[in-house]
């Protein structure tokens, strides 16, 4: 009998959105007779040894039943798994989900649909020059406008929209070192996207998002929202695009193809719920509790 968990927040990140998740998580479960303790990631210490590896608490107590992730703490979540304590979601798959070069490398290769996207070669820290030659095969092979997206990101940020070789190249010197890839511009889903948010092997809930002023439709850039029923092509998308990536619960994007045939825009292992509540009423955390109970008592 599941009676007791951990759900872990990133403790050195400002605003109240990561804890938010944790309290949301924690409700949920007490509905379900489960005690579930909010930790802060900074306050368990992996501890590795010859002997093995081990997770201290800084406020003590037992180990849980299971650990709901809410955070982006990879080695954490890993070292948690070792100690074979069953964490949601797993650390390999927020890793490829925290990696979007890595994600979209995932969705390529299970044939699911995708913008056309070009991986940007690795450049080691202290690189004086960039060199310019494949970037601008890349503007002729996605054609402008086109998207220029860091690896690693929240929120709809590190997201540029660049309308010419210039402006993709200075772009590209300002981003430096950090990962990134180029992606075709999807002009008919300019400013809309979806967001479905998947538990096991069901779409939960659903919204639409729209910004009047800005190519992305992200609710924390200024988007509005709207609830959403998602026909069966594009809830069965969602639903793969999470298995693909091996998660147990995602906030899947969605974009406006042509022909309004869906594409995946992203795949999001650690989404916020609190939006979609307040868009559509229902509390993904309820599901994910009770996906959570019903996998371990398998």
């Amino acid at each position: 009998m599941v009676k007791f968990g951990w759900v872990i927040y990133n403790g050195h990140l400002p605003g109240n959105k990561f804890k938010d998740f944790a309290e949301w998580i924690q409700e949920a479960a007490a509905k379900r007779d489960i005690n579930m303790s909010i930790i802060k990631n900074n306050h368990l210490i992996p501890t590795l040894s010859q002997e093995g590896g081990t997770i201290t608490s800084l406020s003590g107590g037992p180990k849980p039943d299971f650990v709901v992730f809410g955070d982006k703490d990879i080695l954490l979540a890993k070292q948690l798994e070792l100690t074979g304590i069953p964490v949601f979601n797993s650390a390999e798959a927020i890793a490829v989900s925290d990696d979007k070069a890595a994600a979209y490398q995932i969705l390529a290769n299970e044939k699911l649909p995708i913008p056309e996207t070009l991986i940007s070669p690795k450049v080691f820290p202290g690189s004086t020059a960039i060199e310019q030659d494949s970037f601008l095969q890349a503007g002729k092979i996605l054609d402008f406008p086109l998207i220029i997206k860091e690896s690693f990101g929240s929120f709809g940020e590190q997201v540029y929209l660049v309308h010419s070789s210039g402006e993709m190249l200075e772009k590209i010197k300002e981003i430096g070192d950090k990962p990134f890839v180029l992606q075709k511009f999807i002009s008919s889903s300019f400013g809309k996207d979806l967001r479905l948010n998947v538990v096991g092997s069901k779409v939960v809930a659903a919204m639409k998002r729209t910004s009047h002023s800005d190519f992305r439709a992200n609710v924390s850039a200024g988007g509005e929202m709207e609830s959403y029923q998602p026909n069966s092509e594009e809830s069965q998308l969602a639903i793969e695009a999470t298995k693909a990536i091996g998660a147990d619960f995602a906030g899947v994007d969605l974009l406006f193809g042509p022909e309004n045939k869906p594409l995946i825009c992203e795949v999001n292992s650690n989404a916020h719920i609190k939006n979609i509540y307040n868009c559509t009423k229902i509390n993904v955390a309820d599901h994910i509790i009770d996906y959570i109970i019903d996998k371990l008592s398998k």
